[in-house]
């Protein structure tokens, strides 16, 4: 069994919100960014992980992410089952055809037992529970002021008078004079 990057993204991108979310919606675009991962490629985990009920979106000016509900509530195995992720160790896919139609392989219950404790162990493990170990680490997350942005009226800009032929003619008329 391994976890792509798809599970280990939506994880760190939670993480990187969860710390975030008191100073209001965070930005797509600050947490790639700051986790160096792809833009449209947190799109399409947010837009799962939204699917999940897991995070809200705020359109607007001012807009961005915050999580769906509390830190605490939230775990490894909810954000990674979210992004599709599969947690399995077998061969099959737990479909039990390991060896083709109805045969499982000798090792079968072996994985299928490192399944459920896997599941279980994410289970356990809850989104709070790793912002507070980065918190411990001495993360400092930074308190970025709301930014306000103020409605003013475009500048006048006055066109600037040139004495030049604006075409080949007006240049043909200019030179036989």
């Amino acid at each position: 069994m391994r976890l792509t990057t798809k599970g280990r993204f939506a994880v760190t991108a939670m993480i990187d919100l969860a710390l975030r979310q008191n100073n209001g919606p965070v930005t797509l675009a600050a947490i790639s960014q700051r986790q160096q991962i792809s833009l449209s490629y947190l799109e399409q985990l947010f837009g799962k992980l939204r699917r999940h009920e897991l995070v809200e979106s705020t359109r607007g000016p001012g807009g961005g992410y915050t999580l769906g509900r509390k830190a605490s509530d939230i775990t490894v195995a909810d954000i990674i089952v979210s992004v599709d992720e599969p947690i399995d160790a077998t061969q099959c896919g737990g479909k039990e055809n390991c060896l083709g139609e109805g045969n499982r392989c000798m090792t079968h219950e072996l994985w299928a037992a490192l399944n459920a404790k896997m599941v279980d162990f994410l289970d356990s493990v809850s989104l709070q529970s790793l912002v507070d170990e980065q918190l411990a680490k001495g993360m400092v997350v930074e308190n970025a002021p709301m930014v306000k942005r103020a409605i003013s009226s475009p500048s006048v800009v006055k066109p600037i008078r040139v004495n030049a032929p604006n075409s080949v003619f007006a240049l043909g008329a200019a030179f036989s004079k």
